[in-house]
């Protein structure tokens, strides 16, 4: 991730537009589809992925004129259904929601794709981790905490998801770019950024780096401390909670991330049909309405853009995954 990634989305529009441009330079952009769409997302019905893909394609159905139908193609972290995107004919009628497991289910052997088998389109989510503890806890910054670790090593534990996951990575690759064991602060696996928080507030673990938008409330009621946020900008509703930028050497940040994507191959001309789309969608009230009903911010990233956010999110990752040994 680079230190300039929330400006970047501050200035949306503009991304929005150049890269557009880039693209009319090329084709037309104006592609629609002549039969129903196959969405597909990765993931089960309910959860964060799949309310965004319904939204989108209930938006992306009155734009281009076609039913949008969602397909939920749930199995192996996530591998079923990003091969289901990847290997469907680049003919812009299968697209889906492409998740930042592309970038580690392929560092940890469970697949041999990966995000260079895509087409990026857009970026339609994008969460930063935090770096939470509880309410009565000892510790009062990040800069505690990291020498507590240091000074004794495992003492310290910490929970948000399994083993290898994305809330286990933006703390293992915290403490590998400060250089420090990763091991340093032992991870509790969990099922979930749900159990890991009741975990949290029960004093099972000492910190948890779920989402920031996750425990974003029980911050505000004074039941949970946000020491960190692992971004290049304050989160607005958050102001007081320092980034990651602000207080460490390396200046690490990770956010998980949801774009739209398609198989590799697309024809510049549906690929950036689909671009001009999503972005004239992701600017609506309906939109922003939906995602503020989230507790959620609106981000707009146009192809290039969000290609090369997934490409450094992939070397990120890499670096964390060997870091920490579980690299196949």
């Amino acid at each position: 991730m680079t230190k300039n990634l929330m400006k970047a989305l501050l200035g949306a529009t503009i991304l929005g537009l150049g890269t557009l441009a880039s693209s009319v330079a090329s084709a037309e952009c104006d592609w629609k589809p002549k039969r129903a769409v196959t969405y597909i997302v990765p993931w089960g019905a309910g959860g964060g992925t799949d309310a965004n893909a319904r939204m989108l394609s209930s938006l992306l159905s009155e734009e281009m004129g076609q039913p949008f139908n969602v397909v939920n193609r749930t199995g192996g972290n996530g591998v079923t259904g990003h091969s289901a995107i990847i290997r469907a004919k680049p003919d812009g009628y299968t697209i889906g929601s492409s998740t930042t497991e592309i970038n580690t289910m392929h560092w940890i052997g469970l697949t041999d794709i990966n995000y260079e088998q895509l087409t990026p389109i857009a970026l339609l989510d994008l969460v930063p981790a935090g770096f939470t503890v509880a309410a009565d806890s000892p510790y009062n910054s990040l800069a505690e905490v990291l020498a507590e670790a240091k000074a004794n090593p495992g003492k310290i534990t910490a929970s948000g998801t399994s083993q290898g996951g994305i809330w286990h990575l933006a703390l293992a690759g915290l403490l590998n770019a400060e250089g420090m064991d990763p091991a340093s602060i032992r991870w509790i696996p969990s099922k979930g950024a749900a159990p890991a928080i009741k975990e949290l507030m029960a004093g099972g673990v000492n910190v948890i780096t779920v989402a920031q938008s996750e425990v974003k409330s029980l911050i505000e009621q004074g039941e949970l401390k946000g020491l960190a946020y692992m971004n290049d900008e304050r989160m607005p509703s958050l102001p007081d909670i320092p980034t990651t930028v602000e207080q460490l050497d390396s200046g690490w940040t990770l956010s998980s991330y949801q774009a739209l994507t398609g198989p590799a191959g697309m024809d510049k001309e549906i690929a950036c049909s689909y671009e001009k789309a999503v972005l004239k969608v992701l600017k609506t009230k309906e939109w922003a309405d939906f995602k503020a009903s989230r507790g959620a911010d609106v981000v707009i990233m146009g192809a290039d853009e969000v290609g090369s956010l997934i490409a450094k999110t992939d070397k990120n990752l890499g670096d964390t995954i060997k870091a920490i040994g579980l690299a196949k």
